[in-house]
């Protein structure tokens, strides 16, 4: 997450004049990537019931993760650096959801591991068995993390935090070293998602915790708080694709508080019901195409407001 913020003297009027400013350009970034999470369970669900058992459910997971394949490696190839980020955004959505996420459903499937039912819902599923073989992947999330963690040319406030405070610096940055945004974009938006599920799921995990223990309210209570102070800094952003790639950890974090919830039955999910709520959910797709086609044409910023 670059802490750069940026503001321009454009002179652009009209719509995009207005979406370049605080606190429309961050409030944009947000809500794009907070309703992309419940519509990506959406998609999922709608590919299991179009294509339910030996259907094509996977062969049509590949061509969604192969989708996002190839906006990546146009993101990787196009000079504007918004576009660019947009693309890489919708890459990770792409390659998350098709190929990660249904690897672990055909996964779940090929090993016969059952789902988890909720003891408090008779009959409801509480994790669906390809959450349950995602927790395997936890290893090779740590080792990952490592790499994250050392990369001396990391622009990520997380990771810079825990190299200053730890003292845990292996270089100074490459001044040359050139950043490709719709890559960087991609990577960010499939570790962030991944790590954030494998965090709930732990603490779902009655061995480990539970989704009614203490520590998981406790949790909930710390995730909301993060969630509302990094959503007010990312109301201060100038920049659009800083604001994009600042908005991706924002929106996740923030949509962890709605997954407790879902979790603890304090709502419907109306999103995993795509058969009971088809005009909402068409509605919100629409308004979401619609704020990424403007988002995607709001000019750049170039002058440098502040840094923090």
């Amino acid at each position: 997450m670059s802490a750069n913020l940026e503001s321009t003297t454009s002179g652009t009027g009209g719509l995009k004049n207005w979406l370049h400013r605080p606190p429309y350009i961050g409030l944009m970034a947000f809500l794009i990537v907070f309703v992309v999470q419940a519509l990506g369970h959406t998609v999922m669900i709608m590919m299991e019931e179009i294509w339910p058992g030996p259907g094509y459910v996977f062969e049509s997971a590949f061509a969604l993760g192969a989708l996002g394949a190839f906006l990546l490696w146009l993101g990787m190839r196009h000079p504007n650096e918004v576009s660019a980020t947009w693309y890489g955004f919708w890459a990770g959505t792409f390659l998350w959801t098709g190929w990660v996420e249904f690897a672990f459903v055909w996964s779940g499937e090929d090993l016969g591991v059952p789902d988890l039912m909720d003891p408090f819902k008779p009959g409801v599923i509480a994790t669906k068995a390809e959450y349950l073989v995602m927790m395997s992947s936890i290893g090779v999330l740590g080792s990952t993390l490592v790499y994250f963690l050392f990369n001396k040319e990391t622009k990520c406030n997380f990771f810079i935090w825990f190299q200053r405070h730890l003292k845990l610096k292996t270089g100074k940055p490459n001044p040359h070293h050139e950043r490709n945004f719709a890559a960087i974009t991609a990577l960010e938006t499939v570790y962030v998602i991944w790590f954030f599920y494998l965090v709930l799921l732990f603490l779902y995990h009655k061995d480990f915790v539970g989704d009614r223990h203490p520590v998981t309210y406790a949790v909930f209570f710390l995730n909301v708080v993060w969630a509302v102070y990094l959503f007010r800094r990312l109301m201060l952003f100038w920049r659009v694709t800083t604001a994009i790639r600042y908005g991706i950890p924002t929106a996740i974090i923030a949509w962890n508080a709605v997954e407790l919830g879902g979790r603890w039955h304090w709502f419907t999910e109306f999103w995993e019901h795509p058969e009971d709520y088809a005009w909402q959910l068409s509605a919100l797709a629409i308004g979401i195409v619609a704020a990424a086609w403007l988002a995607a044409r709001t000019p750049m910023h170039t002058k440098t407001h502040r840094d923090s």
